[in-house]
């Protein structure tokens, strides 16, 4: 199974975030989790306001807020 993070909310433009490399899967909800606790500055300041954790189609958990 694959798991990404779905922006939700905020003024992010996908291509940019794309660009960056900030669209990734991961094998495991614990490997997402991991990369999003080192990466939530850079999705944060390309404008990304809320992330779901999503597993294929299926929502995990989410929206959570990447607002301080």
């Amino acid at each position: 199974m694959a798991y990404r993070w779905k922006p939700v909310a905020g003024t992010f433009d996908q291509h940019e975030l794309d660009s960056a490399g900030l669209v990734r899967e991961f094998d495991s909800q614990e490997s997402a989790e991991r990369w999003l606790a080192e990466f939530y500055e850079d999705l944060s300041d390309l404008g990304v306001g809320e992330v779901t954790l999503m597993e294929e189609d299926r929502v995990v958990y989410g929206p959570m807020s990447l607002l301080a």
